[in-house]
């Protein structure tokens, strides 16, 4: 009888947890891969044919399973990040592009690849976010970027970005920071091979939960616009990277980021809080 009660009080406290999270906490991200077919500055419109969409399915036991897979579409147009884009890209560049709200409609980010076999692609070119592009850099390259909320200017949980602190990492390590406002810029060639990392902060957005007497709030995610340029080191080769035995997909490319949450884990932590709770008073 007490065991039933328990589970009652439970399956309440779950549901409950799950009500109390707002809807549409977290705009979904879709990462999609092609080929460069149509560029129209005029329209701001970039055009990828015969694209893959990235996505993991997650088995009874074992590991998830994480692949590229055909999409029912020839063509996915969608607005570009930042006018850089029709400068950076041209038809036939093979690109990993993300969008916001569903395939295609708004690229959030646009990632030029080279290389041709899947475990062996490496970035040299970003237009938008950072954030969401892991395939790696070329030159074993990697950056970092936090950006910095102006906390008179929120909505929810975005807030205007007054600046963007950047990080290059090389071969795993720091090795130079810097902080740009919108509009500005940094270049990195501290190697003396020939390689260098250019990195242009052009504007965006942050959270606010950085800003005093917001937490935890839930809400779209903050997104800034980055154009990035890595230029490898001379007579650079191509190295395969590891890929994972239990996928035999290259490295996942979907990203959580910082201070936000899925509904169904803050509406489990919830529950499993007052789960706790019930135990506890049990015992006494």
């Amino acid at each position: 009888m007490k065991r039933a009660m328990f589970l009652s009080v439970f399956i309440a406290a779950l549901l409950l947890c799950c009500c109390a999270v707002p809807a549409g906490a977290v705009l979904l991200e879709v990462t999609s891969k092609g080929t460069v077919m149509n560029l129209s500055q005029a329209n701001n419109q970039f055009t990828i044919q015969n694209p893959l969409r990235y996505g993991c399915f997650y088995p009874a036991t074992g590991a998830p399973v994480c692949t590229w897979t055909s999409m029912n579409l020839t063509l996915l147009t969608g607005t570009a990040p930042d006018a850089a884009a029709f400068t950076v890209f041209n038809p036939t560049d093979t690109v990993v592009a993300t969008s916001i709200g569903g395939p295609g409609g708004s690229w959030i980010s646009l990632a030029k690849l080279y290389g041709s076999r899947q475990n062996e692609e490496y970035v040299t070119d970003i237009v938008g976010d950072i954030g969401t592009v892991s395939t790696p850099l070329i030159g074993n390259y990697a950056l970092d970027a936090t950006t910095v909320p102006d906390c008179s200017a929120c909505t929810g949980t975005t807030c205007a970005a007054t600046s963007a602190d950047v990080i290059v990492k090389s071969e795993g390590k720091a090795v130079f920071e810097k902080a740009l406002k919108p509009g500005e810029s940094f270049t990195y060639n501290g190697r003396n091979d020939g390689s260098s990392v250019t990195v242009t902060f052009v504007k965006g957005q942050a959270l606010s939960a950085a800003c005093p007497g917001r937490t935890g709030m839930a809400g779209p995610q903050a997104i800034p616009v980055y154009v990035v340029k890595v230029v490898p080191p001379i007579g650079a080769a191509l190295t395969s990277l590891p890929t994972p035995a239990a996928t035999g997909s290259a490295v996942p490319v979907t990203t959580q980021k910082a201070g936000t949450f899925p509904f169904a884990v803050i509406g489990a932590l919830g529950a499993l809080g007052l789960a706790k709770l019930v135990l506890v008073r049990k015992r006494r």
